[in-house]
């Protein structure tokens, strides 16, 4: 059975992710993770969605069921479940999350014992143990080797300690009126208190989660309410975190969002600035604009692009030497501070660019001109490989004699397929993806 996407395993919860697929699922998990044990421990997070609490019951149950002792540290940001797993000597780590999707659906993060994400290899270990119903029977313990559960409250002063140190100590937020908005979800208490910590005035929105409304008309993917907050309140910045709080998503003071190539460029050539880069090199990804491509080699920086996802962010820039990279959707790595997209790390250095260097947050990232772009999704019925639908590759060769970047691609989460087109002509831009969205529909849908 294929469990994995791009970015764990996720889906509708209740029904791909119910509670006995779940529970299989930890089982063969833990079973994957034994083979390397030194602890015998698993850590377990979670966001505020209501489902949270099946699946990790499911989760508790399964991966004790195999021998492994349980930490509950319950709801935690993303990146903080990474961190914490290494930080506590863990042999894996497990969020729960569906990241920016509704409240409906559900996922299934795995980390393993230095708190970076599965690899394909290590995916694909655990799906054929989870098809195996002989080793897994064979699996369960036994006796004393049954596994207990506990639950710890108290971790979340770990992680605020790692953040603010990401923070350069000459620096303070002091007279900085900052809106941040938590998307109802993980990051609902450790961000304002980051922040609050570090001397910042703060306006807290979307941080009261009731099971339901995380992401609802607000964080990361609903930009609006956070863009009235700012303007309403004269703030110097509005932030936006997404459910899982390992996206960020940048709001000026006049109420305009930044690009997240934008900020991507305006803070690798910063670090440069101040030897911070440990090479040459940032990675973004396929997805990222020409024209930050071209501000870097401007400033002496070469683009390295990877798959979309931020844990294929990570594996190309431990691959080519690189302490920062980033996706456009937000998901930025300072590898120096995390090991996956962090919200509020990448906060925190958004703000220490824009004390040093004097300027309000419009100025300070207004650092390049962007190619037009154009990206849509289409919500399909079934996925078939693009290389052969008919008529496909004649379409895109129609749409790179234009001189237009294109880039069609599945949804590794949900049943999308989303189109990128890029180039220098807006109107004939327009044509195509009205044409390219035309055909991907009737041929998918």
């Amino acid at each position: 059975m294929e469990l994995f996407g791009t970015d764990g395993v996720r889906g509708l919860a209740g029904d791909k992710l119910n509670a006995f697929t779940v529970m299989r699922l930890a089982m063969a998990a833990g079973i994957h993770f034994r083979k390397t044990a030194k602890t015998n421990k698993i850590l377990v997070g979670k966001d505020t969605r209501r489902s949270g609490y099946m699946i990790e019951n499911a989760l508790v149950s399964g991966l004790t069921a195999v021998g492994y002792d349980v930490v509950q540290v319950g709801p935690l940001p993303t990146p903080a479940i990474a961190f914490l797993t290494e930080n506590m000597r863990c042999d894996a780590g497990i969020m729960i999350t569906a990241s920016h999707n509704p409240f409906y659906d559900n996922g299934i993060k795995f980390f393993n014992c230095h708190g970076d994400k599965l690899n394909k290899k290590a995916e694909q270990k655990i799906e054929s143990i989870f098809d195996d119903t002989e080793l897994i029977e064979n699996g369960f313990a036994i006796k004393k080797e049954i596994g207990q559960s506990k639950r710890i409250d108290d971790v979340i002063g770990r992680y605020i300690v790692l953040i603010k140190n990401s923070f350069p100590r000459e620096l303070s937020l002091v007279g900085k009126r900052i809106v941040i908005d938590c998307a109802n979800g993980a990051s609902y208490t450790v961000a304002p208190t980051v922040l609050r910590e570090l001397g910042a005035e703060v306006i807290v929105i979307a941080n009261e989660p009731d099971g339901f409304n995380i992401n609802t008309n607000c964080g990361a993917m609903h930009p609006e309410m956070l863009t009235q907050k700012v303007l309403e309140t004269r703030a110097d910045i509005g932030i936006a975190l997404d459910g899982d709080a390992d996206r960020i998503m940048i709001v000026d003071e006049n109420g305009e969002v930044i690009d997240g190539d934008k900020l991507i460029g305006a803070l690798a050539v910063h670090l440069k600035n101040q030897k911070k880069l440990s090479s040459t090199s940032v990675v973004a990804t396929v997805m990222s604009n020409q024209g930050l491509e071209e501000y870097l080699g401007q400033n002496g920086l070469t683009l390295e692009r990877s798959d979309v996802g931020d844990k294929h962010v990570l594996s190309l820039m431990k691959k080519v030497g690189a302490n920062f990279g980033g996706e456009q959707s937000g998901h930025i790595i300072f590898s120096d501070f995390a090991k996956t997209g962090d919200g509020l790390v990448s906060a925190l250095q958004a703000f220490a660019y824009i004390i040093s260097v004097k300027k309000k947050t419009s100025e300070a990232f207004d650092v390049f001109e962007l190619h037009p772009q154009l990206q849509q999704n289409i919500q399909i019925s079934k996925k078939v490989p693009i290389d052969k639908i008919k008529g496909a590759k004649e379409l895109l060769l129609e749409v790179e004699n234009l001189q237009i970047r294109h880039l069609v691609r599945y949804s590794g989460t949900e049943n999308l397929i989303r189109i990128l087109l890029e180039g220098k002509d807006k109107k004939l831009l327009n044509e195509m993806m009205k044409k390219t969205v035309k055909f991907f529909t009737k041929e998918l849908s």
